[in-house]
């Protein structure tokens, strides 16, 4: 066997063993979830044949010809009893596209589909689409919910300058995807998601309105807009339902994260709060409830973040950052949560319907300012002391 060959046996031998490592639970959590050892994707999870030329001809040296940078921010569904993520992969030259990957149990053995998704491309052409939220809708389609950025057009001179549309697709095998009109709004719109039933017989969007790309502005937090047509959505009314507050996780902006969770209780929301700091934003998970008759209607709010990036989480391209965009729900009741960490890596962290129900129904809120913060733990102390002396 030649070199080269020896070459290509190795690496694929190196890769096989990559995709089927074990991932195993972390010990002592906080009770609420688990996370994993191990990263559920990176960029060296993607398929061989996108990186190598394995022609010894046309590549001697087996280098990578195109390099993928990183594997983030996926939406999440059960698929014909397989664990299907849409992950987000960027390349090196900065282009993020959509491919699709699959594992038998949620936490390990993830392999990618043979192709990266070919996502047809709106009236306006985008730059660049990522962050896809998934909703099995009961219209019977599979829509996808993601952003669409585009090159801001009115300052010329600025190659930093971009908008930001919610680019709307749908599909009933995840291999074909039929490309809707993007969702018309006044506001720039990024980290919108459809709930999965219809409202008052309207398709209803979780927004995130903002006056500029990067910056909320005037945009209060998670808003709230029906839709009579979704082949050609447009938000005419649109509302706050999940409001941004000084010195709190959300300070700066927040967004929706993959589409709510039914349960008897209320609707499971997993959201994203941004707050500055001395090293720039910091990206955490946060969650609440909202009324089964009432899905605006917010019942329970947890204070502060609920998952935030840990020891080599914090380190990657855009360093400090936890950012949720899917997670499944097991008959069984088992919740699988998918988050990248600091924009460069695919996670997993475990939970249950019922622990998640008791996290948000019996944690205190913030009380938004330091004196509620001490009184609410100075009750919990109390509350164990006389607990104690039973």
């Amino acid at each position: 066997m030649s070199e080269f060959k020896n070459k290509i046996t190795a690496l694929r031998k190196h890769h096989e063993e990559l995709l089927n490592r074990k991932n195993e639970p972390l010990a002592w959590g906080n009770g609420i979830y688990e996370k994993y050892r191990n990263p559920i994707i990176t960029a060296e999870h993607t398929p061989l044949e996108w990186r190598y030329d394995f022609n010894e001809h046309d590549n001697p040296y087996l280098m990578q010809r195109i390099m993928m940078n990183a594997t983030l921010n996926a939406g999440a569904i059960k698929w014909q009893g397989r664990y299907v993520v849409v992950v987000r992969v960027e390349g090196a030259d900065r282009k993020s596209f959509f491919a699709v990957a699959e594992s038998p149990n949620g936490v390990d053995n993830f392999r990618f589909w043979p192709e990266p998704i070919t996502m047809p491309d709106d009236v306006v052409p985008a730059t660049n689409i990522y962050d896809m939220r998934l909703t099995a809708h009961e219209d019977g389609w599979i829509y996808g919910i993601f952003c669409a950025e585009r090159h801001d057009d009115t300052c010329p001179g600025d190659l930093s300058a971009a908008t930001a549309t919610a680019a709307i697709a749908r599909t009933r095998d995840l291999k074909t995807w039929e490309r809707l009109p993007d969702l018309k709004s006044k506001s720039q719109q990024r980290n919108v998601a459809l709930h999965p039933e219809f409202v008052n017989g309207k398709y209803a969007f979780y927004t995130r309105p903002q006056d500029g790309f990067i910056d909320a502005g005037s945009g209060g937090g998670i808003g709230w807009a029906l839709v009579d047509d979704i082949t050609h959505a447009e938000v005419v009314d649109e509302k706050i339902i999940n409001a941004r507050h000084y010195h709190t996780i959300m300070e700066v902006k927040n967004g929706e994260g993959p589409h709510p969770i039914k349960t008897p209780q209320g609707w499971l929301h997993l959201a994203h709060g941004v707050r500055g700091c001395a090293s720039g934003l910091r990206y955490v998970l946060y969650m609440y409830m909202t009324a089964l008759d009432d899905p605006t209607r917010v019942i329970a709010q947890p204070g502060g973040y609920f998952l935030v990036p840990e020891g080599s989480e914090y380190i990657g391209d855009v360093m400090n950052v936890a950012f949720s965009n899917g997670w499944i729900a097991d008959e069984d009741g088992r919740v699988f949560i998918y988050y990248a960490s600091s924009d460069t890596r695919l996670h997993v962290a475990t939970s249950t319907i019922d622990r998640l129900v008791d996290y948000c129904m019996n944690t205190p809120q913030d009380g938004l300012t330091t004196t509620a913060s001490v009184e609410t733990i100075k009750r919990l102390i109390e509350k164990n002391r006389s607990t104690n002396k039973e």
